[in-house]
């Protein structure tokens, strides 16, 4: 019996009792609030979501390593700290800017399907859509990872310390161990009390369970040898040593191990993985070019477009209160229902991205929004294009299990990146040390809705559609504001929200991260985070005719302001997270 007839009998176990894990919108459990206060620098910073792995990246930067250099080691110490989050079996988006050139290039290393991979991967024997809980933990889930070759492309481009020394740091920590840290220990147990059977898979039961198969508790010494020998190898070869030979052959064998269907990663498929360089989407707002990424994901555009519409109101004068919660939701609906039908891999799909972004269209949009009332369920525009074709809109909410990485080194070069495993803890598949990523279920698993096709369908070779956001805000021609964060379809509001609050109510980063979060996706509510003063809007948007949820809303974002010759770097209170910086 394989591990996936394993794994299938204790789902089909808990779906007969009442009990499958369901499809919780936020899978990636809290971890509680921590004050922080900025750090101040003029030579360099680092933002990442561990003190260690912060760490690494300022120990980098300060032997005169780049933007470039730095991230490679925060990468690597982020995979082997918070494994649940992002890692070598993942993917990338980042922004970078080299200063000598004055050039911003965005860098796609998202996971992409097998080329042999089909629209109807995820579709049971009568073409309905399986269970998310179905499709989220295998090998069926595995897209092929991107961050070595990401890794690679950026260090030949920027780096200038040696690339093996890249890998020291975290290669010393995988043999003499590390605590883990609370919030690791919290999704670890979550995985039971939740279902998320990643004890099933082994080597994740070995490595996240004690002996007596029970979750690891905070505090505990954890060692990875395995991945230590991993990096030792990707250190002395390069990348080229987990996209051939192998670890690219353990990566396949345990793919195909686990999957229920068929279709999945080859050597081939490992071998011709790319990273694509792509142009920056770019949208004015208030004079600044609030610059992100560009399809495959809809971070850069629905950012964009959310910040769009709202240049048509006085912002600035409304303040942080219910009535600019009420504004900023109906200008996120309008966002998502275009996000939902045009937006996905621009390779496959055509995406009208300047019609999008077209001032007079999204002007337009905005003269939709009632300030006195709230709306009903948004449908998408028509913006500007010449070759979009008709689709019907996706169906398939992103699920969070990301992190966010923003670094400016002491050259001027600065960098913001979001990379992620989708959902915590990936496919739950562990190996060599590493859990690979389960971004395939970011695809839509329904690839025709009433005869017309949904952009995001699973396609061979295609890229998932994300909700990434990694932003650098450009003023005069130079960076501004690094920011993006971790959390699924949130993600995007998470981030626009936090520049309105620095360029329109000129906060400070790390204030304008602690205010609490409101947010839309064009769904049936609009979600306030509890326990922040945001909770008290509840009154004031029902009365606007809002449906209102007040929830955990577990961010974690990362920001560097670079004003006045200062370097302010921030880090999100709801999670681990440090700013690090001279």
């Amino acid at each position: 019996m394989n591990i996936f007839q394993i794994f299938g009998a204790a789902l089909t176990a808990g779906v007969l009792a009442g009990t499958a894990f369901a499809q919780d919108p936020t899978p990636e459990v809290g971890y509680g609030w921590e004050d922080k206060d900025s750090v101040i620098g003029s030579k360099f910073m680092v933002s990442a979501a561990n003190p260690i792995a912060a760490q690494a990246g300022y120990d980098v930067l300060a032997k005169g390593g780049t933007a470039a250099d730095a991230m490679i080691a925060v990468q690597l110490m982020l995979n082997l700290v918070e494994p649940q989050s992002s890692g070598i079996g993942g993917g990338a988006f980042m922004l970078y800017w080299d200063a000598s050139s004055k050039t911003l290039n965005t860098f796609d290393a998202r996971e992409k399907a097998p080329a042999a991979a089909t629209p109807e991967r995820f579709l049971d024997e009568n073409g309905e859509r399986i269970p998310f809980s179905r499709a989220i933990s295998g090998g069926q889930a595995v897209g092929v990872p991107g961050i070595l070759r990401l890794m690679e492309t950026t260090h030949a481009l920027y780096g200038n310390q040696d690339w093996a020394s890249l890998f020291e740091s975290t290669i010393r920590q995988a043999d003499a161990g590390f605590e883990v840290s609370p919030r690791m220990a919290n999704s670890i147990q979550s995985t039971i009390d939740r279902e998320r059977y990643l004890d099933v898979f082994p080597g994740a039961k070995e490595y996240f369970f004690d002996a007596e198969g029970k979750p690891l508790k905070a505090g505990t010494l954890l060692k990875n040898p395995e991945f230590a020998n991993t990096l030792r190898i990707l250190a002395t070869e390069g990348a080229d040593a987990f996209y051939h030979g192998p670890i690219a052959d353990d990566i396949v064998a345990a793919v195909a191990s686990t999957s229920m269907v068929e279709n999945n990663i080859t050597a081939q498929d490992m071998a011709d993985y790319r990273v694509k360089i792509r142009p920056a989407v770019c949208a004015d707002y208030r004079g600044y070019d609030v610059c992100g990424m560009g399809p495959p994901t809809s971070g850069g555009l629905t950012v964009g477009q959310i910040l769009g519409i709202l240049n048509n109101f006085d912002v600035k004068s409304m303040g942080w209160n219910a009535d600019f919660a009420h504004l900023y939701g109906e200008a996120a609906k309008l966002a998502y229902a275009d996000r939902a039908l045009y937006m996905a891999d621009s390779d496959f799909v055509d995406v009208p991205v300047k019609g999008l972004l077209d001032p007079d269209y999204l002007k337009m949009r905005s003269e939709m929004i009632d300030l006195t009332a709230a709306s009903e369920k948004r449908t998408a525009g028509e913006p500007p294009h010449e070759d979009a074709a008709l689709m019907h809109p996706s169906q398939n909410p992103d699920r969070p299990g990301t992190s966010h990485i923003v670094i400016r080194d002491m050259y001027g070069n600065a960098l913001s990146m979001t990379t992620t495993i989708e959902t915590f803890f990936g496919s739950r598949v562990f190996v060599r040390g590493f859990l690979l990523n389960n971004e395939l279920t970011d695809f839509d698993r329904q690839p025709e809705v009433n005869g017309r096709l949904v952009a995001n369908r699973v396609e061979g070779g295609k890229r998932p559609r994300s909700s990434m956001s990694p932003t650098i805000v450009m003023k005069d021609g130079a960076p501004y504001l690094l920011i993006g964060s971790p959390g699924g379809s949130r993600i995007i509001n998470y981030v626009a929200k936090t520049i309105i609050a620095v360029l329109d109510w000129d906060m400070d980063p790390q204030d304008a991260i602690e205010t609490g979060h409101f947010l839309h996706r064009n769904t049936s509510s609009i979600d306030v985070e509890q326990n922040t003063a945001a909770a008290e809007f509840e009154g004031r948007l029902s009365e606007l005719g809002h449906k209102v949820s007040v929830r955990d809303l577990n961010s974690g974002l990362h920001a560097i302001l670079i004003k006045d010759g200062q370097l302010i770097g921030a880090a999100d209170p709801r999670r681990e997270g440090v700013a690090l910086g001279e």
